[in-house]
C-alpha cells in the first residue's frame, strides 16, 4: 500500500497576511479621500461613517465624550474608528492566508458601510457615492493583487507591491486633502470686508469684567469662542451662493441671498451664548458681539400663520434644530440672523456665512450655524436633531454660575473669589459665595451690560492656611435661587452650585 503525501497550500505569513489588510484598506480610504475631493468632502467613507457614527451615538455616550474631550471628541472619535479599522484589516488578512476571498469580502463590507454612510447624508447628492464605490473598488483589488504577489511571486516583489500599495494609498489620502481643502469659504470671507452696523451695541463698561481678578474678559475673542457641533467637517458655503428660504406655515415664501441680507440695515447685538452640554462650572459658555438683521423681522415679512409652533431650521451640512415660534417674535427678544461676530464676518467654524442667535435659548434649539433653512411648522410635524434623541423641546437656559478664581495655591488671609453668572434674558442680581460650607456672603458685581450677557462678580473671604472650598450660587432677577440639587447635562441643561478647592499658605 502506497501512501501519497499531499504537499499543504501556500500560506501567507501572519506578518505578510496582516500587512496585506491594512494596506489595502489604506488603498481604500485613499482612493474614496481623492474622489471625495471632486463630489464633496463629506462623500469620504472615513468621513462619512465618522458623521454617521456620531448621528448613531446615544445622547449618554455623546455627554461623556465632550466632558471629557471638549472640542476634541472628534479628534478622539477619527482616532478610535481608525483604531478599529486597522483592527478589522489585520483580521481580513489573517483570514486570507490561503485564499483572497475572505479579505475580500472584509475590504467590500467597508466600502458597502461607507456606501450606506454617504447615501444617508442629506446635505450630499447621488454622485458623491462615487466616493465609497471608489474606496470599495480600489480595496478589493488591491486586497487580491497584494495577496496574489505574496503568495506565489517571492519576496521582492511582494515587497515592492506593498511598498508601491503605501506610497500610492499616501499620494491619493494627500492629493485628496490637499484639493478639498482648496474648496473652502475662505476667500468669499475676506470679500465680504468690513460689516457696519445702523445700529451698534451700547459701549461696554470699563468695570463689565474682573478679568485682573481672574474672570474672562467680557466679550470673547473669536478664536476662543467656545465650538459644540456635530460637523466632523466644516460645511464650506461661499457667499456669493449661500440662500436662506423660508417657508411652511407663512402667508408667503421668501428666498434672501447674502447681499439681500448684508443690504439691509444691520443690527449689533452683545449676546451670550452657552451650550446645554456644559456642565456645572464648565468652559461652554462665551460672550460676543453679533451682527445681523432681526429675525422677527424677516418671518413678520413671512407672515407666519396662526398655529405655527416652531421653527424648523437646518444647517447646509443637514443638522435640525427646532426653536419655539413664540420666543422668536417676543417684544424684545432680540433673536438674530447673525453675518457678524465681534466686528468681523462670522469665522467659518461658527457659521459663515449666516446663523442663527437667540438670547436665553440653549444652542441646541436656537443656533444653527450654516443656515440654509427655515421651515415655520408644529411640533409634531418634524423633530429636530437632538428632539430625536431625547433632549428637552425647549431649552430656556438656566439660571447658573462658576467660579474662574483662584487656581490652586494662594497666600493664606484674605483671598479673593471670582467668576461669572447668567440668566440670559432675566438677568442676575446677586451672587453669593461660601468658604467651607459656612454662611452665605454677597460678592461685588460688575456692570451690568444687558440682561443678555453673562455677569462678572468677586468676593473676598478669610482663608487661614490649609486645604479649603468654596461654593458660589446666583438669583436672578426673578427671584429665583439657583438649587443646589445637581443635575445632569440630559435632558434640558447641569444644575448644582459649583464648587472648587483651594490651598492657602
Amino acid at each position: 500500500m502506497t501512501t501519497v503525501l499531499r504537499e499543504a497550500p501556500p500560506r501567507l505569513t501572519s506578518a505578510v497576511a496582516g500587512w496585506t489588510g491594512v494596506l489595502s484598506l489604506a488603498a481604500a480610504l485613499g482612493a474614496g479621500h481623492l474622489v471625495a475631493a471632486f463630489v464633496g468632502r463629506g462623500a469620504s467613507p472615513y468621513l462619512a461613517v465618522g458623521n454617521a457614527a456620531i448621528d448613531l451615538t446615544p445622547s449618554w455616550l455623546k455627554d461623556f465624550a465632550v466632558s471629557s474631550f471638549g472640542t476634541h471628541d472628534k479628534t478622539v472619535l477619527l482616532a478610535g474608528m481608525a483604531v478599529v479599522m486597522v483592527a478589522l484589516a489585520v483580521v481580513a488578512g489573517l483570514i486570507s492566508r490561503e485564499r483572497a476571498l475572505p479579505g475580500q469580502v472584509v475590504i467590500a463590507v467597508f466600502g458597502v458601510l461607507g456606501g450606506v454612510a454617504v447615501y444617508g447624508r442629506p446635505d450630499l447628492g447621488q454622485l458623491a457615492l462615487a466616493a465609497p464605490l471608489a474606496s470599495l473598488v480600489a480595496g478589493v483589488l488591491v486586497f487580491r493583487w497584494l495577496h496574489g504577489a505574496a503568495l506565489s511571486r517571492g519576496v521582492s516583489d511582494s515587497r515592492r507591491r506593498f511598498l508601491l500599495t503605501a506610497v500610492a494609498a499616501g499620494v491619493a489620502g494627500g492629493v485628496g486633502q490637499w484639493l478639498g481643502s482648496r474648496k473652502n469659504a475662505d476667500a468669499s470671507r475676506a470679500a465680504v470686508g468690513p460689516l457696519t452696523p445702523a445700529q451698534p451695541a451700547p459701549p461696554v463698561p470699563a468695570d463689565a469684567d474682573f478679568a485682573k481678578l481672574g474672570t474672562p474678559t467680557f466679550t470673547t475673542p473669536n478664536a476662543d469662542f467656545y465650538r459644540i457641533d456635530t460637523a466632523l467637517v466644516l460645511p464650506q458655503v461661499p457667499a456669493e451662493d449661500w440662500t436662506l428660504r423660508i417657508h411652511g406655515m407663512v402667508d408667503r415664501e421668501l428666498t434672501f441671498t447674502y447681499a439681500d441680507i448684508r443690504n439691509r440695515p444691520l443690527v449689533e447685538r452683545i449676546i451670550t451664548l452657552c451650550c446645554v452640554s456644559n456642565p456645572v462650572g464648565g468652559p461652554y459658555i462665551s460672550t460676543s458681539r453679533f451682527l445681523g438683521v432681526d429675525l422677527a423681522e424677516l418671518l413678520r415679512e413671512a407672515g407666519v400663520r396662526e398655529g405655527a409652533e416652531q421653527l424648523f431650521s437646518t444647517s447646509a451640512d443637514g443638522f435640525t434644530a427646532g426653536t419655539p415660534v413664540s420666543t422668536l417674535l417676543e417684544p424684545g427678544r432680540g433673536a438674530m440672523l447673525a453675518i457678524g461676530m465681534n466686528g468681523e464676518p462670522l469665522p467659518v467654524e461658527h457659521g459663515f456665512p449666516a446663523r442663527l442667535v437667540v438670547p436665553g435659548l440653549y444652542g441646541y434649539v436656537s443656533a444653527t450655524k450654516w443656515v440654509t433653512d427655515l421651515e415655520l411648522t408644529t411640533w409634531d410635524a418634524k423633530q429636530a436633531y437632538w428632539l430625536q434623541r431625547g433632549w428637552a423641546e425647549q431649552g430656556p437656559i438656566k439660571t447658573e454660575s462658576r467660579i474662574d478664581a483662584p487656581n490652586g495655591h494662594v497666600a493664606a488671609g484674605k483671598v479673593r473669589v471670582a467668576g461669572i453668572a447668567w440668566a440670559q434674558h432675566t438677568g442676575i442680581d446677586r451672587v453669593e459665595v461660601r468658604l467651607d460650607g459656612g454662611p452665605w456672603q454677597q460678592a461685588v458685581l460688575s456692570a451690568e451690560v444687558s440682561t443678555d450677557t453673562w455677569r462678572m462678580w468677586w468676593a473676598e473671604v478669610d482663608a487661614p492656611a490649609g486645604s479649603h472650598s468654596v461654593a458660589v450660587r446666583a438669583t436672578d432677577r426673578d427671584g429665583y435661587t439657583q438649587t443646589d440639587q445637581i443635575a445632569d447635562v440630559v435632558p434640558d441643561g447641569a444644575t448644582g452650585w459649583h464648587t472648587i478647592t483651594f490651598s492657602a499658605r
